[in-house]
């Protein structure tokens, strides 16, 4: 099972990513996390120890080289466009319990996108994990779907979009599925997350009412509070668990 969150910064997709992926492992999956969102730190939300530690890929400077024969931040000239990273996600990977993380990082580029070794290697990486890989794959992204590409978009099973109730959330969803569906990435699911009461719920359903709904997941303090104190939602006591044990049920 391939899956992808993703949702306007600030609504919980990576709170959501990481009980998501908690209760996986609780299940006996194996996972293979992929925090593909610069902004967010999916391995502190997962309660993996020294997160700040962990080196995203797109700075390695030297495995970059080695892989595709050009130095990172070159642009032009002669590098591999097929690098080998079959051997990554066993190899670079943060591991707990059944779990493996890796941070993909972000690149620097420039308006018009990049054509670079570090920009290569993580799509080849990308394809890799989504095409290739048997474990179940979650992937925690920007408010877009950049690292997806059409070869990929085919095998993954669902884009989950996380929204809150208010209008930014609501706009950011309906622009990702426009870029999803310039890939042909048709299934995508709603999570509806710090649902206050059934006027949230309603207000969600009724601008996104032509989305199919994965879930809602209800406001919780013990889940803010976990986040203040760097602890991982997944070690408070919260309806949200209930929930997305329901919503693994459904996919």
């Amino acid at each position: 099972m391939k899956l992808a969150v993703s949702g306007k910064g600030g609504v919980g997709k990576t709170t959501f990513s990481a009980l998501l992926i908690r209760m996986l492992n609780d299940a006996g999956k194996k996972v293979l996390a992929i925090d593909a969102d610069p902004d967010a730190n999916l391995a502190s939300a997962l309660g993996i120890a020294d997160s700040q530690s962990i080196t995203p890929i797109a700075e390695m400077k030297e495995m970059i080289f080695e892989r595709t024969g050009a130095q990172p931040g070159t642009i032009g000239g002669f590098f591999k466009l097929n690098p080998q990273v079959d051997d990554l996600p066993d190899t670079l990977s943060v591991k707990m319990g059944n779990i493996k993380l890796m941070r993909l990082g972000s690149v620097k580029k420039g308006g018009g996108g990049c054509l670079c070794p570090e920009s290569t290697l993580l799509k080849s990486l990308v394809m890799h994990i989504v095409l290739a890989r048997d474990e179940v794959v979650v992937m925690d992204m920007e408010a877009g779907i950049e690292h997806l590409g059409r070869a990929t978009a085919s095998a993954v099973d669902k884009l989950i979009v996380v929204v809150e109730p208010g209008r930014r959330s609501i706009d950011t969803a309906t622009h990702i599925r426009k870029l999803a569906q310039e890939i042909r990435l048709e299934r995508i699911a709603i999570v509806g997350n710090k649902i206050r009461s059934e006027k949230d719920e309603a207000f969600i359903r009724e601008h996104l009412s032509d989305f199919d709904f994965l879930g809602f997941l209800p406001y919780g303090d013990e889940l803010i509070e976990a986040d203040l104190s760097g602890r991982s939602p997944y070690d408070v006591s919260s309806e949200a668990k209930t929930r997305i044990k329901q919503m693994i049920s459904k996919l």
